[in-house]
């Protein structure tokens, strides 16, 4: 009976995870896929008039600059427009404005062309090979872990699943900080159920939810914040939950609580299999981060490396 109520909720959250969506580029009958110009995105992104169009493509011969310089240059598209219509060419998860204004945290999607970005991109390649490019079973989840809040945990999660999804792979980012859930805020996205519910034997559906302007990602909130975190991460079910995750996307990325809170992270970790520590320029105690190191070396998870985060949180 008691792995019928353990396993139940989680089986209702995983079968509701909507279906892998079909590419929705269109090619020919030669395989070849037909994408608009810059021009045409431009032009019908800021609603263009021909003479306009005209206009800069004669700016465009007489200085000898792109389509999208000229256009800027004339006044008749932003710095923005050109980003947007770049991303647009090359199906690359770009925000709009009002998306920008309220997820500011988040560089890869905000600023994907930014040094910021492109130093994720570098990580990225880094665990693909440690973490999510490695064929042997089990497949691992990446748990983020850090010695103290305000490390910049949540923020780094965030955009490393960004990050992961911009790659086109399916991408799972779990909110498991059941002390300070954070991540809903991030993306802007409701979190009246989640995570919380589902280890407590809830009944949870529709609980992954999938992010607006990146067709491969997917946030699992934490939902109420509960009075009991290490009893529920420890429980059969979130064991449970990981596996079947792990098997449901091509990159599980693990927000966790700070490991002056408790034991919550390593054990997160050990049911993730993997750890990345995200420590804190100039804030971070050495101690804290040896102490943290220590504990995971001797877990089940494989230590994917250590990160010293220099973003002001």
């Amino acid at each position: 009976m008691a792995k019928f109520r353990d396993s139940m909720p989680v089986a209702d959250a995983v079968a509701s995870i909507p279906p892998p969506a079909s590419a929705p580029a269109a090619a020919n009958s030669s395989g070849v896929i037909h994408d608009r110009s810059i021009g045409d995105i431009i032009a019908e992104t800021r609603n263009l008039s021909a003479d306009q169009v005209e206009q800069i493509l004669v700016y465009q011969r007489d200085h000898g600059v792109r389509f999208g310089e000229a256009a800027v240059a004339l006044g008749f598209a932003s710095t923005d427009d050109v980003l947007f219509a770049l991303a647009q060419q090359f199906h690359y998860p770009y925000a709009p404005e009002e998306q920008r204004k309220a997820s500011p945290e988040l560089v890869t999607l905000n600023q994907p062309f930014s040094h910021q970005a492109e130093v994720f991109r570098a990580i990225r390649s880094q665990l693909m090979v440690r973490v999510f490019g490695e064929q042997e079973q089990p497949r691992r989840a990446l748990a983020v872990v850090s010695p103290d809040a305000g490390d910049g945990k949540t923020y780094f999660s965030a955009n490393l699943a960004v990050a992961l999804a911009q790659l086109g792979g399916r991408t799972l980012l779990v909110d498991a900080d059941l002390r300070g859930p954070r991540q809903h805020e991030v993306f802007n996205i409701p979190n009246a159920s989640g995570l919380s519910g589902i280890l407590s034997g809830r009944a949870e559906t529709q609980v992954v939810q999938q992010i607006v302007g990146i067709p491969s990602l997917f946030l699992l909130p934490v939902g109420p914040t509960p009075p009991n975190p290490a009893e529920l991460v420890e429980r059969p079910a979130f064991a449970l939950l990981m596996r079947e995750l792990v098997s449901k996307f091509d990159h599980v990325v693990v927000d966790t609580p700070a490991a002056r809170y408790g034991a919550d992270c390593t054990v997160i970790a050990a049911r993730c299999g993997a750890a990345l520590i995200v420590a804190r320029k100039n804030a971070s105690r050495v101690s804290m981060l040896q102490d943290l190191v220590a504990t995971l070396g001797e877990s089940p998870a494989k230590m994917a490396g250590v990160l010293v985060n220099e973003h002001q949180v």
